[in-house]
């Protein structure tokens, strides 16, 4: 009733997990993954404890395969359940139950596995595979390609409603809650393309962070530089916006941070509170003139 991907990233020791389903938040259940120990799907009759405890096995050193047989031993209806695994060297277990709903099947290459159930026509995962194998771009762009040579296919017989991706670091799991994307699209007619329209505003979000590390220790450029990739990954994001027209501002090009500025306040007429408040809290040292210039020039019309 789903198709996942799980997946490696060698060169960035990323680890990620995306899924598609026609089943409300799927996201919310089918994705596991841990930095630095592995990426898990648990599907068709989904039982959470595969990713919960799963990540735990990996996480004691146990391989994908003998965390897999496990599992299935202590489960009392493994025949309806599919499970793909991935462990941070790119070894992978997959299992698709003797019961789960056809089409159903799966496929392994390297640090990668894709499987599927409930499917159109059984061309859905030998097309995710290639198409994750042949894409461009970083771990979560391949494993988006992947989703959607799935639906290229026929997709779930069922139609579509939900998708997630799950992106978690390279390294140690010394802090195991850190991700890098974790995006769902719980009910949508369209989930992956929302999905891909959140994934390229979280990528904005990335570059706005640096954006705003850089105006924190005054690399004015680097923030303006930042600021410009943000805007330019989500244009309508009013937020980005307000920090993209104060980059521009202390950058020098005043006439061009009041028109970016006044436009973000068109659409949230609080803008400049926001800045005010940051300055307040002394978020913006040595940033408290500029920010009164371009909030109150701005309104004033100057």
């Amino acid at each position: 009733m789903t198709y996942s991907i799980v997946a490696l990233d060698e060169s960035t020791g990323e680890l990620g997990v995306a899924v598609q389903s026609r089943w409300l938040a799927t996201g919310a259940v089918v994705p596991w993954a841990r930095p630095g120990v592995g990426a898990i799907a648990t599907q068709a009759f989904t039982d959470a404890r595969y990713g919960a405890a799963g990540l735990d096995l990996l996480g004691s050193g146990r391989t994908p395969d003998s965390a897999l047989a496990e599992l299935l031993a202590g489960d009392p209806d493994p025949g309806v359940r599919q499970i793909g695994i991935v462990d941070a060297t790119g070894r992978t277990a997959v299992h698709t139950g003797a019961e789960c709903v056809r089409e159903a099947g799966h496929r392994t290459g390297r640090g990668v596995s894709v499987q599927a159930n409930m499917m159109e026509r059984v061309t859905v995962w030998p097309a995710m595979i290639a198409a994750y194998e042949h894409a461009d771009g970083d771990l979560a762009d391949r494993l988006l390609a992947a989703l959607y040579a799935a639906e290229a296919e026929g997709g779930d017989v069922r139609g579509r409603q939900a998708a997630a991706i799950l992106v978690v670091p390279g390294g140690s799991e010394t802090r195991p809650w850190r991700t890098r994307f974790d995006l769902r699209v719980d009910d949508h007619r369209d989930p992956l393309g929302e999905l891909g329209r959140l994934l390229s505003v979280s990528r904005a979000y990335e570059a706005l962070d640096e954006a705003l590390e850089a105006l924190a220790v005054g690399e004015v450029d680097a923030a303006a530089a930042f600021a410009e990739l943000a805007a330019a990954l989500a244009p309508d994001d009013d937020q980005i916006r307000l920090w993209h027209a104060l980059t521009v501002f202390d950058a020098g090009d005043e006439v061009r941070g009041r028109h970016l500025y006044r436009s973000a306040v068109a659409v949230e007429p609080r803008a400049g509170e926001h800045l005010r408040r940051f300055v307040a809290a002394g978020q913006l040292p040595g940033r408290e003139t500029l920010v009164r210039r371009l909030t109150t020039e701005a309104d004033a019309g100057a």
